[in-house]
Formats: C-alpha cells, structure tokens, sequence
C-alpha cells in the first residue's frame, strides 16, 4: 500500500470512529438529544475537523503502527482529549452548556476505537511473527539498554530469524520483569537450564560494557548449551564510530582474552604525530599496516609506506587513500637490507618519526635460514637506524618480541641484538631509539589461530605442539597502539612492554576456537605434536636484570638492558656470512646471551 493511499485509509477509519462515537453516546445516554439533529451534527463535524487537525499535530496519519508502543498511545490520548476539550467549547458557544456526560463516553469511546484500530497493526504482526515456527528462539542475556535495544531490533525486523523468547539477567531487581513482553526468568547461572525449559535455539549476549574475563565466563556457560552464541558490539567499538549499536555479530576469540584494552593517550600523541611526516617499515605487514591505520587517526602530514612485498603495499595504500583526508600516502617499495636505498629514501622525505616494523618473525622458518634472519632483522635494523640517526629523525621506535627474552631460537636472538643495536644507536645520537616488546598477535600473518581455523574447516585434528605451551596474547589494534604510545612517551632508550595478564595456554586456545564454531572435541580433536626447534614452552617479557618495577604509564613498563660495545657487535656479525647455519646459531645466540668469548668484549662501552 502506497503512502497516499495509506493516509487516506487511516482518515476514513477515522472519520467513521468519531461518527460512531458521538452518535452512539447521544443515543446511549441522551436519547432526547439524540432527536435533535443540531446538537448531533454540530458535535459530529467538530468532533470530525478537531480530530482530524489534532490528528496531523500529533502525526498519528505518519506512525509506523505495526511498532506501536506506549508513546503511540500517548500520543492518541492527547489528540482525542483536545478534541473533545475542543467540542466543549463549541457546545458552550452554541447551546450554552455542555454535555459533559455524553462527552464523557465519547471520550473514551473515541480512544478505545482509535487505540484499538491502530494497535491491531501490532497485534497482527506479533502474532504472525510467534506463529512463525521458522524463527528461532531467542535468549538475550542481559536485560538493559542493550538487551532492551536487542529485542526490539528483534521484534521490529520482518526480515529477521530470530524471535526473542526471554532475558536472564544478574540484576535481582529485574528478575521475573517483563520488557516488551519478554520475560526476565532468571540470571547468567541459569543459562543451560533456561536453554532447555524455553528450548532456545539462539542466543544473543547483550551487555556492551562487558570486560572480556566476565564475557569469557559467560560464555563457557553459553557454550555448554551448545547453541549458537553471538554478542553486540562493545562499548569501545560503538564509541569509535567502527559499527553500529545493532551490529550482532559472531563471538571471537579476541573478546575472550581477558584483558582490559589498552587506552591512549591521545593529547600525547598527538603532539608529536600531528602535521609530522611518519615512515614505517614494513607497512605491508600485519603491526605495520595498523600503525599506519592508527597514525591517521592524528592528522600526519605524510605517511610513508615502506616495505618488500609490492601487493601488500599497494593494498595498505589503496585502503588510507580512501579513509584518509589531507594526509599524503607515499608508498616506496624497499628492502631493508638494501642500505644504500634505505638511506637514499630517508633523506629524501625526512621523517619525524619512523616506525620499524620489519622482520622475519616465523620461529621454525629461521631455524632453517638463520642467514636470512641476521640479515633481516640484524642488518636491516642498522641499515634505518643509522640512516635515521642521520636525517635526524626525532624519533625511532622498532618493533620487537618477547621472544628476545632468554632467546631459544634464531629468530628471538636476531631481535634480541636488533635491540641491542637500538639501545646503542640511542647513546650516540640525538634521535630518541626505543623497542617495543609484546607477545603473539591474533590474526597477524603467521598467527596460531588463521592455522587452527582452517584445520577446523578441514575437519580436524587441531595440532598443538604440546599442552602446557603458553604464550601472551593481544589483538593486533593493541599491539600498535603500543608501539604508538612507546613513541610519545620515550625518553629513549627504553625497551618497553605492555601489561598481557596472565599468558594463555595453546591448547585452551584451541578449545575455545572449537567451541566458538558451534563444535566440541569429540568433533574435533586436539593432536599434540611435540615442540618445535627454537621454541620455548613459556614466553618472559622481561628478564629479571631488565625489570623496573614501576608502571610509567597505564598498562604499560620500561625495561632497561645492559649498554653493549656494538663496534665488537658489527665485526661478529659481517664475518656471519662465512659461517654454516649450524656456526650462525650459535653464535648469535651465544651474543643474545653473552657468553663464552664475547661476553667481556660485550660489556665493554666505549
């Protein structure tokens, strides 16, 4: 039904409703009146052009009635009333009194009618809609401004699934309230017998400000019941404008990590990032396409993408040339180990700050080509750094891992003596040189969980290398900004590391990976396939010599680590190009640790 012809129904059921209302309360209650036909018409056509102009006032002809609510109602309640205030004063100028008693059932008929031919619109379709065997049922947990938000976003969608049957919620004062007509039966304990009672077939976590260790115990309670799980947005993505209020949307493994996220600060930043020219290294990658998408944020003059991999590249540029207003993207296609090309890019754009986030992080993949790893991460770090130092470059944040710590692997000790490289350029230049530590990444390249997801796909098994392997974990968004807050506050030199909670077992991240696919490990099964070369079973961000036990900023600490004689450094590392992969680890994980021969020469600053 078209919008015209809508209107020009609602009018004519309208005209008709106050027709019969005043004819019927004459008859009712004035019969002599009743008889007379002036005081029967003059009521009628005021009562006709008050509500119709009333009508207009209040929009009742532009409401959407089959969501009709309290406010509908209200709405109906005041257009009636002035109308038949309206025809009081009429009757008073034309008859000298006023009918009040047959005004009276006029009134209320008049409202009953109204009320009743508008709210069958909703009458309809709520009944249509819980007659409709192929909604699923619905449980929403909890019963506040989200949840309340949720269910009428349920209620109001003709085109959705889902039908919402009943809140739990841990609030005592909601319980057995019922909102919308859905009942609050019980709190987030009651779930699994709630499940069963109300055979509910979905559900919907709706508490925004949830913490993720809360959102976790929750839904290992939802995830017993087996029945799909799907959460809305938190309240740190609704506040930044990344998705709407309604956006329902899978659980991810991310939310259930349980750790506060971290916070900005973003007058600091700002400081020094606004109207300044950044580089980054390795802005293909996973850290270094985020920075990217982070530094944005505070209005660079430029950003200059640099990196190896040409589509990775020219993905990040094609992505902030669209979101990104005023700021010019510069993408330079360069390896690091190529210096003089470094240095060449480097003086030509004079970054203020450079982020370096390139290198060869895969653990195995270094055990194999341990060359390549020195050459990378080793080199390719003196290679910017030097040329930072150079350009004089305010600041130089390089991107590191906790696998530095105590290193057991070719890859770990290469970041280890990058940083090392870093702490010294900082004692000889005027550019500020820091690193960054923080553990694995969910969803970066080379990440644990793209491999268990596809090996779910697949059917299983799940390989894990063995049960008590665990790792400190964050979201890629929280790593850069790390290493964007490392920035603003360095004093230099610093090595600095981000509060992780408590590390997370592999194989309870794989369980949980199951679970969010609707899956147990009877399905899929969890293989463990023994460690592999250069892995430790758990990750240290700090050794104990580098611990400063004060927090310099929320969520995050300084280490600090001892000065080295990088000129010995740079000779043991030009002659590694003579060695066998076999001599190669050894030797730069006997530098990593300071041992035998080298560790006097090491502590030697000159």
């Amino acid at each position: 039904m078209g919008y015209k012809q809508r209107i020009s129904l609602l009018m004519l059921i309208d005209s008709l409703i106050v027709l019969v209302s005043v004819v019927f309360s004459y008859w009712l209650l004035s019969p002599t009146l009743y008889l007379a036909p002036a005081v029967v018409g003059i009521s009628s056509v005021t009562l006709f052009i008050g509500h119709h102009i009333f009508a207009h006032v209040f929009k009742l002809y532009k409401r959407v009635w089959q969501y009709a609510s309290i406010n509908e109602l209200l709405s109906i309640t005041t257009a009636v009333s002035l109308s038949i205030m309206t025809l009081a004063f009429v009757q008073l100028l034309s008859f000298q009194t006023v009918y009040s008693r047959t005004l009276l059932v006029t009134w209320m008929l008049h409202i009953l009618l109204i009320g009743a031919s508008r709210f069958s619109w909703r009458l309809y379709r709520d009944t249509k809609m819980q007659s409709d065997k192929n909604k699923k049922r619905t449980l929403i947990i909890g019963a506040g401004n989200g949840g309340t938000l949720v269910a009428r976003q349920l209620l109001n969608s003709g085109t959705s699934e889902l039908y919402p049957v009943a809140f739990v919620d841990d609030d005592v004062t909601k319980r057995d309230l019922t909102i919308m007509g859905i009942q609050v039966i019980g709190n987030t304990k009651d779930i699994e017998k709630v499940v069963v009672e109300k055979n509910i077939e979905h559900i919907i976590i709706a508490i925004p400000s949830l913490i993720k260790c809360e959102l976790n115990d929750i839904f290992s309670k939802c995830a017993v019941t087996k029945v799909k799980t799907q959460i809305m947005p938190s309240v740190e993505d609704i506040m930044s404008g990344r998705v709407s209020v309604n956006a329902i949307r899978d659980v991810q493994v991310e939310d259930l990590l349980g750790r506060a996220p971290v916070k900005l600060d973003n007058k600091k930043i700002a400081d020094y990032l606004t109207g300044k020219t950044i580089l980054v290294t390795g802005a293909g990658g996973s850290i270094g396409s985020e920075v990217c998408r982070q530094v944005a944020k505070f209005h660079p003059k430029a950003i200059i993408l640099l990196g190896h991999g040409e589509n990775s590249i020219y993905s990040i540029d094609m992505e902030l040339s669209t979101i990104t207003d005023g700021i010019v993207i510069k993408p330079e296609i360069a390896d690091v180990q190529d210096k003089q090309r470094i240095q060449t890019l480097i003086e030509k754009y004079e970054p203020d700050v450079v982020y370096h986030a390139a290198a060869h992080k895969h653990v195995p993949l270094m055990e194999k080509n341990p060359h390549e790893a020195v050459k990378n991460n080793v080199i390719g770090t003196k290679n910017v750094a030097e040329a930072a130092d150079e350009a004089g470059v305010t600041a130089f944040v390089m991107v590191s891992t906790d696998k530095a710590v105590n290193p057991t692997s070719v890859m770990g000790a290469t970041k280890r003596i990058a940083e090392m490289l870093v702490q010294h350029m900082d004692m000889i230049s005027e550019t500020k040189f820091v690193a960054v530590r923080f553990g694995n990444v969910l969803g970066s390249r080379g990440s644990v969980i793209p491999l268990f997801k596809k090996q779910i796909e697949a059917g299983g098994p799940i390989t894990v290398t063995h049960p008590d392997m665990t790792r400190y974990f964050m979201t890629i968004p929280e790593a850069s900004r790390l290493v964007i807050q490392a920035g603003a506050i360095a004093k230099g030199g610093e090595t600095f590391v981000l509060d992780m909670g408590e590390p997370v077992k592999i194989v309870d991240l794989a369980k949980n990976l199951i679970r969010l696919s609707g899956l147990t490990e009877e399905d899929i099964p969890i293989q463990f396939t023994g460690m592999r070369p250069g892995e430790k079973l758990f990750e240290e961000l700090l050794s104990e010599n580098e611990v400063h036990s004060e927090q310099i900023y929320p969520m995050i600490y300084r280490g600090k680590t001892p000065p080295v004689n990088v000129n010995v450094l740079y000779d043991l590392i030009e002659k590694s190009h003579h060695l066998d992969k076999g001599e190669l680890k050894d030797l730069v994980l006997d530098i990593a640790h300071f041992k035998t021969k080298y560790l006097t020469q090491l502590s030697l600053v000159e």
